[in-house]
């Protein structure tokens, strides 16, 4: 009876929490959505158009970046804030890769057997 007892009462705290959610969230997700948050602030800050911004994030969250650009999009706004434009230097293509020249290996016929030299020749065993 009184474990019974416990347990609504845990039950009835927890039902007026409204953030049991985020208690039982994977923090990864969370980190992952604001990171997105982050490159759409950046991005934003960068002149960058939200398109561009997408492109270049292929792996976040769109709507993330969304959200963060539009927050950062009102700050600037706001407070009167220019950015500063973005420059993206294109990597260096890598060269293509040279042929690798296999040689086969020789068979034993075509090798020529090399002259007896030394005491072996000289005895004529």
């Amino acid at each position: 009876m009184n474990s019974r007892l416990h347990l609504f009462a845990f039950v009835l705290l927890l039902a007026g929490c409204d953030n049991i959610a985020t208690l039982l969230a994977d923090p990864r997700v969370a980190q992952r959505e604001a990171d997105a948050k982050a490159i759409g602030g950046a991005c934003r800050f960068g002149l960058r158009s939200i398109e561009d911004c997408y492109a270049l994030n292929e792996k976040a969250s769109k709507s993330a970046i969304f959200t963060g650009w539009k927050d950062m999009d009102q700050y600037m706004r706001d407070n009167k804030v220019e950015g500063i434009p973005a420059k993206i230097e294109k990597p260096l293509t890598p060269p293509p890769p040279m042929e690798e020249i296999i040689e086969e290996p020789q068979s034993k016929s075509a090798v020529k057997p090399k002259a007896q030299t030394g005491s072996k020749a000289a005895s004529g065993h």
